[in-house]
């Protein structure tokens, strides 16, 4: 950037509008970029719809996605942007966007990492940068060695984040439903023209990527300038002044580039060469850590009226802020990360491969490894209904995908909207269900598989009922072929309806999918929704 003479009050002045347009113009193509990603998602065929699920729909597959990808692209902002805008579209669950953003942060070390094999020829100075562009690694991994368990087995981040979204929020339905919301900044128009022009995802999709780069690429060269980043040593002194300041302009500098990989790839060199220690640039790594959350955020206000993209928002947000409240105030905690970063350090002062090594092992080979060792943990069954109405006597077909953890008795069901009604292929509902002690829990009801007679009461958006077991079959049979022991006839009666609405459910507990169901009323039987095709794999 050429230098401005700011004692030129008209020089300076150009120079800020100038500034503040450019920034203005790459913050408009970001949330551009957004919406046109979105819209992108929803052109997908089913065939790569389903693809992005089943994948998506393995924790630890999750994990390296989101590790890999930002590896790659070296840019942790532009992977949680992309995922918001999935999560947005409805391609993705919010249970299945968490593992993700673990990973994306994860990846988003390796930039500084590689940045600190380049002083391999300098023994001295590559200990020193090897344990700073390590320190961001262990501290990610770490936090992630604590969260993910938590996420995989309870739920922990996205039961939390989706708990603060709906105390701050008005709660959207629970479901992730597909919508075609716009920005309201005139994108909607422009959006709608590409889409008709070009009706292939495949072709979308990579536009929409390279603009969304571009964007973030252009702000952060923009806001870098105008930090004066491109010359750190200027400033070095006066961001290490002690730990708390050091947290905040991490914090600060990183918000507003929205690039973590910048500002700690830039504490390398400076710790390399001694103008700075590890420990006094620990805390500037960290707040760069809580800053770079703030990329999620701003996509995820383009859809405002969407909970899950708003949601996940925040998971990004508590992933990172809870690994600062467990390493960064207590002392002995904040050296665990530390030790590690100089041990390694050390390590690769004795054995010069040993940083190539760590590379291969914590970007990949592990990775790879859970995903091999854990793809037996998940079960799918997919299922074709046949929906007939009593009332128009039209008839529809649909598809569903179970998606089972087999340690966890946890899934999802995944609903593909009818295609023949002229509706997107991408999943337009997904259902979390939750079964333990013969109790199967889908959204906001409740089936328990007792003895028929059994009853309870429930309450949903449309009132209270009551669910009462009826009788159970020893078999349901789906086709001539294909049939499900154990058949559980539970029937659904609410309280407050004058029309005398009821619901008849047929379930089995061992495959935790509904076999048929029956709507009706005062006036006799409405809708009919039954399976006619069920393939196990």
């Amino acid at each position: 950037m050429a230098e401005i003479d700011l004692h030129d009050p008209k020089r300076q002045a150009w120079f800020t509008v100038k500034t503040a347009l450019s920034i203005m113009a790459a913050l408009l193509l970001f949330f551009f970029a957004i919406d046109l990603m979105v819209s992108s998602i929803q052109k997908l065929s089913e065939g790569a719809a389903e693809a992005i699920l089943l994948a998506t729909s393995n924790p630890f597959t999750g994990l390296f996605i989101g590790l890999l990808i930002t590896a790659l692209i070296q840019s942790s902002s532009t992977s949680t942007a992309l995922v918001v805008a999935f999560v947005a579209s409805g391609a993705i669950s919010l249970e299945n966007a968490v593992p993700i953003i673990m990973g994306a942060n994860i990846g988003t070390t390796i930039t500084s990492t590689i940045i600190s094999l380049g002083f391999i020829n300098k023994p001295k100075e590559f200990k020193r940068a090897v344990s700073a562009g390590t320190y961001h690694d262990f501290f990610n991994i770490l936090t992630a060695l604590i969260l993910f368990p938590l996420e995989y087995y309870y739920g922990f981040l996205s039961s939390l984040s989706s708990f603060i979204s709906n105390t701050l929020f008005v709660p959207a339905e629970t479901t992730n439903t597909i919508s075609t919301p716009h920005v309201g900044l005139g994108f909607g128009t422009i959006v709608n023209w590409l889409v008709e022009s070009i009706p292939n995802g495949f072709v979308l999709i990579p536009l929409a990527f390279a603009l969304l780069l571009g964007s973030i690429l252009l702000f952060r060269k923009l806001i870098s300038d105008l930090l004066l980043i491109k010359s750190p040593e200027k400033l070095n002194l006066f961001f290490f002044k002690n730990d708390l300041k050091a947290f905040a302009w991490g914090m600060a500098i990183t918000g507003a580039i929205r690039s973590s990989t910048i500002t700690t790839s830039l504490v390398v060199p400076l710790v390399a060469k001694r103008v700075v220690k590890l420990k006094a640039a620990a805390p500037f790594i960290l707040g760069a850590n809580i800053g770079t959350t703030v990329t999620a955020f701003i996509a995820a206000i383009l859809y405002a009226n969407n909970t899950s993209a708003i949601t996940i928002a925040i998971a990004h947000f508590l992933f990172n802020f809870i690994g600062v409240i467990i390493f960064f105030p207590i002392p002995t905690l904040r050296k665990i990360p530390l030790d590690l970063a100089i041990f390694l350090g050390k390590l690769t002062l004795k054995y010069r491969m040993a940083g190539f090594a760590y590379l291969l092992l914590t970007f990949f080979f592990i990775p790879f490894s859970l995903i091999y060792l854990n793809k037996n943990s998940f079960s799918t069954s997919t299922a074709v209904y046949e929906t007939s109405s009593m009332v128009s006597g039209e008839k529809s077909m649909n598809k569903l995908i179970l998606r089972i953890n087999n340690t966890t008795n946890s899934g999802q069901w995944v609903e593909f909207a009818n295609e023949e009604a002229g509706i997107s292929n991408v999943s337009n509902k997904i259902q979390n269900i939750y079964f333990r002690d013969q109790v199967l829990f889908i959204k906001d009801r409740m089936l328990m598989f007792s003895k028929p007679g059994f009853c309870w009461d429930g309450e949903d958006s449309q009132g209270k009922y009551q669910i009462c077991v009826d009788s159970i079959f020893q078999h349901y049979d789906i086709s001539p072929s294909s049939k499900i022991d154990s058949v559980y006839f539970f029937s659904v009666k609410y309280y407050a309806d004058s029309t005398g609405r009821k619901s008849e459910i047929y379930l089995s507990p061992l495959l935790p999918i509904i076999l048929k169901k029956v709507e009706a009323d005062t006036s006799g039987v409405l809708e009919i929704k039954k399976i006619v095709r069920l393939e196990n794999e």
